[in-house]
């Protein structure tokens, strides 16, 4: 009788497993993810080429991640997406990250970024 109980209660017990182990990866992925807007948000707010600032995000977020990165004479936006694929038992679709970082830019920035 125990072996019965114990034959339905392991696969939720591993399906719980896994999504706790999801949300975990998940909070992990949203920190990088913010850490790295706001990097590139402070880089280009600088006046770092846009192309190095935007290579700079893309090594420090997960693959398969988006990057868009904005800058006016005012005010840097960084925008990225990341994907969290769920644990396949689950047949759950993917988990979309997303972090938003801006940043004012610096007086003669955007001089000193186009020469």
């Amino acid at each position: 009788m125990a072996t019965a109980e114990i034959a339905v209660a392991l696969p939720t017990l591993v399906l719980i497993t896994a999504l706790a182990l999801w949300g975990v990866l998940a909070a992990s992925v949203q920190l990088t993810c913010v850490d790295a807007a706001r990097a590139g948000a402070r880089a280009a707010a600088r006046g770092e080429p846009l192309a190095a600032v935007r290579a700079l995000i893309v090594e420090a977020v997960p693959a398969g991640a988006s990057v868009e990165v904005r800058r006016d004479a005012a005010t840097v936006q960084v925008d990225i997406s990341a994907p969290v694929q769920a644990p396949a038992a689950s047949r759950l679709p993917p988990l979309v990250i997303h972090a938003h970082a801006t940043a004012a830019t610096e007086p003669g920035a955007l001089e000193e970024a186009t020469t």
